[in-house]
């Protein structure tokens, strides 16, 4: 029998997409082009396969769930030349990719012997509110739209959900609009932080991932820092080298913050059974360390949006992000019909909106929207968006 709280839970996106697309043929004189999912395209890094392969004898050994002294010291380096911030040792935890530890930090923040809400943007990415429900908790969303520049207005929450609130998700760098929160907005929420006692969990795993060398997003650490909150008190930043090192598969990325809230996640840790191998911790290392590499990889995405994105701004609303490799593009009509149909005539899949979100008072705030990911060659991301605009004119 299903628990309760896991019957409460939905698909996933890409399970509703694969049963979106049951029984539809694509149109056999296109080449399948897929802009649905958010997987890297590029080449791993040699400093992350050769630090893989000089490291096998650490499979040997059990890792310690805390992260080796090197795992961290290259982390916090890391954090200080991006953040400008200084971190302990003991405000920072190593990770198996920020899905996991995003999930795993709920269940270790929620106290569910009394009503909680864990307060999320949406749309959103699906794991909060998994991780919510697993938790005990009530999901409360908070829409992005047009009107707040898709940023999470935490003045939107009625002061008696803030009042039982115990996470609040920020994902900065959007998951799916692109949109970055500024200094006021962080701001305010570290304010009624204070006043309600809630967690700040930053989703920033797209961080590394923007247009203009040298204006990187602001992070939370930094917000932190400038706002005169050096001990990062009820904050907890999640990073991730899967989009930033074209390390997907690795599973591989850390949390940092509040020494308090890391001290009751690691205990959490060593019951989850989330210890980062030693051989992974190696490579991570390496990854931490060179950004190179990650340069190289913002400048291959400039090229994508360079290419496709004139090409669908010709016919749809589909503004230029501030960072992450997605286009929220808003449709013409219901963005499934939208998203089942294009796939049939012209063989290019994207992911409806409404499969990011949920209803707020019966409105969804992200219906009529669809996501592209542009990780494609260029060259596959402007011939998509040369079918989706031909689409676009033989039908709206």
């Amino acid at each position: 029998m299903t628990p309760p709280r896991l019957r409460e839970t939905r698909p996933y996106p890409f399970a509703r997409l694969r049963k979106l697309f049951e029984g539809v043929t694509p149109n056999p004189a296109f080449t399948p082009v897929s802009l649905g999912i958010g997987e890297p395209r590029h080449p791993t890094p040699e400093c992350i396969t050769k630090a893989l392969a000089a490291n096998f004898a650490g499979l040997a050994k059990y890792p310690g769930t805390a992260g080796s002294p090197e795992f961290k010291a290259a982390v916090i380096s890391w954090c200080e030349k991006r953040y400008g911030v200084t971190l302990a040792a003991n405000q920072v935890l190593p990770c198996l990719g920020s899905r996991e530890a995003l999930f795993s930090f709920v269940q270790s923040a929620v106290d569910s012997t009394r009503e909680a809400y864990v307060v999320m943007p949406t749309p959103f990415y699906q794991i909060y509110e998994g991780a919510a429900i697993l938790a005990g908790a009530k999901p409360y969303f908070v829409p992005l739209t047009p009107a707040n520049h898709f940023r999470m207005n935490i003045e939107a929450v009625p002061a008696e959900v803030l009042a039982k609130t115990q996470v609040v998700f920020v994902c900065s760098p959007s998951n799916p609009t692109g949109s970055v929160m500024r200094l006021a907005d962080w701001k305010r929420i570290f304010e009624l932080s204070d006043t309600y006692g809630f967690v700040v969990a930053s989703d920033e795993c797209y961080s590394e991932i923007y247009f203009e060398e040298g204006k990187a997003p602001l992070g939370a650490l930094t917000a932190a820092k400038e706002l005169g909150r050096t001990d990062f008190r009820n904050l907890i930043v999640f990073q991730s080298l899967s989009k930033r090192s074209n390390a997907p598969g690795l599973r591989s990325g850390f949390t940092a913050g509040d020494a308090r809230l890391m001290e009751d996640f690691l205990l959490y840790r060593t019951y989850h059974g989330s210890a980062m191998s030693l051989t992974v911790q190696a490579a991570s290392i390496a990854a931490w360390s060179d950004e190179a590499h990650v340069i190289e990889n913002r400048r291959l995405y400039r090229e994508k949006f360079a290419a496709a994105q004139p090409v669908l701004a010709s016919v749809l609303a589909a503004p230029m992000p501030e960072a992450a490799f997605y286009l929220w593009v808003k449709t013409p009509g219901d963005d499934q019909i939208f998203a089942r149909e294009l796939y049939r005539e012209k063989a290019v899949t994207v992911l409806p909106g409404s499969f990011l979100s949920r209803p707020i008072n019966g409105i969804d705030p992200a219906a009529g929207f669809v996501r592209l990911a542009l990780v494609s060659e260029p060259e596959l991301g402007l011939e998509a968006a040369q079918r989706i605009r031909d689409f676009v004119k033989e039908h709206y």
